[in-house]
């Protein structure tokens, strides 16, 4: 809308709540008033403001993840503001990201308060700046700055914005007040068109540079395209704008794209419980008790005292107290000293820790997070005397991974109030917060668990109960078919390297390695009894029973001669290969390929059976389960999201074929899949 200030200034709002996200009705609404103000006499120049608080969070997503960007286009209309000849000020409060920032770009002076936040992060979903932000920022910061914001998409504050000269004023005041009265008066700024500046000095260097640094195997080519489209400024602003428009819709298209977006709705998805009214409201969390300062209960303390919680956490251990309060006040500190937080808050979280012996002082607490080794008898008797100590309306949690959390909640007299909460290590740092709900666990507790989840800044996915829930559950049938692949002729670096080279973070027998083979070699022995019609390859136990417990040790599947650095083993090479022989089984050479098919295969069979199972509420949860505690690249979007990519159709048809082969137990294929195969449907039709 516009409003007319002293027959002087127009005033226009965007005003799409909750974020002001620039949307095709905006967009036309924008346009209509840049025309009104430059067509009428009386006005003499224009403020460009946010409603709420938040100048403007970018483009409406949705729009080119599916294409129907609507008229007029964000870069017709930004080049409509930048040829306006009467000035155009921007007064920036609170966020001004992406195609907000482009905007803002595209105004003839910028002004912000210190609330506001900039940034460019449209390579986070595979895309680039496509309203001329590639050709625009370079022009006001330098090439090798803005390179620099573009390619990896960081927030900067208003300060370091006036550093660079994305802004040109910071005020204390009220900023829409402050572009006002500059508008209105004597040293109102003259029509300065960004894309008519010169060509930044350093462009040449900072492309050259900038090509060097890109990452020898990316997934997505957004980083690359976003180098190509500034190396193409020239002084022909629209010779560059043209570039920048062929390489955005080029990347629009991509499975990148798809994959990363995929992402940033799933993590949205995710935190809605289906079937949960309004009416169920979280309770409030303030204080929470840890049992158990080892390396997990340590790493949740930090988390949650860095989401401002008062902790305490109960060890009965002198030594592991010590070292669990050394640990989480270095950690802070560290913040500090690298400038994150201030001294005064570092100071308040380390007050905000309490360590303490005995479970008695965990009486006033509103959750308790229990955190002791993976052992029943072990919970049972903290359950138990929890049940007996803490006020009636706590929750009581497990951080297990893998134990029937109703068999926990059967400790307490009440197990509604009993819940899983699954952090992922190190839990200062993992994104992940499974969240288990039990058979008998309350609606308001699940809705505090997710409630906490995001305090802390987690990503919380809510799973039913099942041995490993959704991620571990998973995670057995990937190491299951990676330990089959060995025994049928790949070694562990060639596991490893296929699937680190497809795009995750660490082969799935170097994150067993760092996990610790031991806690495997414990699961398998649990569940050979419970689940004896589902073997597992002799390899990793042959492996534990030389103590090769992983890299704690300095010897797992690797050797880690620094401690760190996985290292082939020829002896391990030696062991897999006897072992084939040993079995029967004539090994062979298997490629990259069949390596990453067989590994997704298993994940995507299997989360179909979970899903299928109501273990998962949609496909998406168990995809951001991959994407953040597992480090299935996001690129890559998800086992569920590679499904639909590949098609349904053809996934059945590859596990039905490997159903005939070696172990083709393995490859029963899920109900689910074999249902949605046959309607012509995919996963994604399931998540909304």
């Amino acid at each position: 809308m516009t409003e007319p200030h002293s027959g002087k200034v127009s005033e226009i709002v965007l005003d799409n709540p909750p974020v002001n996200a620039l949307g095709a009705a905006l967009r036309r609404h924008l346009l209509a008033s840049i025309d009104a103000a430059e067509s009428d006499p009386a006005v003499v120049a224009i403020v460009l403001r946010g409603a709420g608080t938040a100048f403007c969070a970018g483009a409406d997503i949705a729009e080119f993840a599916s294409g129907d960007m609507g008229d007029p286009s964000h870069p017709e209309l930004l080049n409509r503001i930048e040829a306006c000849a009467k000035p155009v000020i921007a007064a920036i409060t609170g966020v001004c990201l992406g195609g907000g920032l482009e905007t803002a770009l595209a105004c003839h002076y910028r002004i912000a308060d210190p609330s506001a936040r900039f940034a460019l992060p449209e390579v986070t979903l595979g895309i680039l700046p496509g309203a001329g932000g590639t050709q625009r920022l370079p022009r006001l910061t330098g090439a090798g700055e803005a390179l620099a914001l573009m390619t990896s998409g960081p927030t900067i504050n208003a300060a370091r914005a006036l550093e660079l000269g994305v802004i040109d004023r910071l005020t204390d005041g009220d900023v829409v007040a402050a572009a006002r009265a500059l508008a209105a008066g004597p040293d109102c700024p003259a029509v300065r068109r960004t894309g008519a500046l010169p060509v930044p000095a350093d462009l040449a260097d900072a492309v050259v540079d900038a090509r060097g640094r890109l990452a020898a195997r990316s997934i997505s080519q957004a980083p690359a395209r976003i180098i190509d489209c500034v190396a193409a400024i020239t002084s022909d602003f629209e010779t560059g704008s043209a570039v920048e428009a062929m390489l955005f819709n080029e990347l629009r298209t991509t499975e990148a794209a798809r994959a990363l977006q995929h992402a940033f709705f799933g993590e949205r998805k995710v935190s809605r419980i289906p079937g949960m009214g309004r009416e169920v409201k979280a309770r409030p969390i303030a204080k929470v008790g840890i049992v158990g300062g080892g390396l997990m209960g340590t790493g949740i303390a930090i988390a949650l005292l860095n989401a401002g919680l008062s902790v305490i956490v109960v060890e009965t251990r002198h030594e592991a107290r010590e070292k669990s309060w050394d640990a989480a006040s270095k950690a802070i500190l560290r913040d500090a000293a690298k400038g994150r937080i201030a001294e005064a808050v570092a100071d308040a979280r380390i007050a905000a820790l309490t360590m303490a012996e005995g479970l008695g002082v965990l009486g006033d607490v509103d959750l308790v997070i229990e955190a002791v080794f993976e052992d029943l008898a072990a919970k049972e008797q903290v359950f138990t005397a929890l049940d007996r100590i803490v006020r009636s309306d706590t929750i009581l949690a497990s951080n297990t991974s893998t134990l029937d959390l109703d068999a926990i909640a059967a400790f307490v007299a009440d197990p509604s109030r009993v819940v899983g909460l699954h952090f992922f290590s190190p839990a200062n740092i993992m994104r992940l917060l499974e969240i288990v709900r039990g058979a008998a666990t309350a609606p308001d507790v699940l809705a505090t668990a997710m409630a906490f989840a995001k305090r802390v800044g987690k990503v919380g996915v809510v799973s039913g109960v099942c041995d490993g829930f959704i991620g571990n559950r998973l995670f057995e049938e990937y190491l299951r078919l990676a330990y089959f692949l060995l025994e049928e002729g790949a070694l562990p670096q060639e596991v490893d390297g296929a699937m680190e080279r497809w795009g995750m973070a660490m082969g799935p027998l170097r994150v067993l390695d760092l996990a610790g083979q031991d806690i495997g070699w414990a699961i398998r022995k649990r569940r050979a009894v419970e689940q004896p019609d589902r073997p597992y390859s002799g390899i990793p136990d042959r492996i534990c029973e030389l103590g090769r417990f992983g890299q704690k040790v300095g010897k797992g599947v690797y050797e880690y001669p620094d401690g760190r650095t996985a290292v082939p083993d020829p002896a391990i090479d030696r062991l897999i290969v006897d072992y084939s022989q040993e079995i029967g089984v004539e090994r062979r050479a298997i490629e990259d390929a069949e390596i990453v098919d067989r590994c997704l295969l298993a994940l995507i069979n299997e989360g179909a059976r979970i899903v299928g199972e109501g273990i998962a509420y949609r496909p998406v949860d168990v995809d951001m389960i991959y994407l953040n505690g597992y480090g299935f690249a996001r690129e890559r979007g998800g086992p569920m999201f590679q499904a639909d990519e590949i098609g349904l159709a053809t996934v059945l048809e590859k596990i039905r074929a490997l159903a005939g082969g070696r172990n083709g137990w393995v490859w029963e294929p899920a109900p689910l899949l074999i249902e949605l195969a046959a309607q012509g449907k995919c996963f994604a039709d399931l998540n909304d």
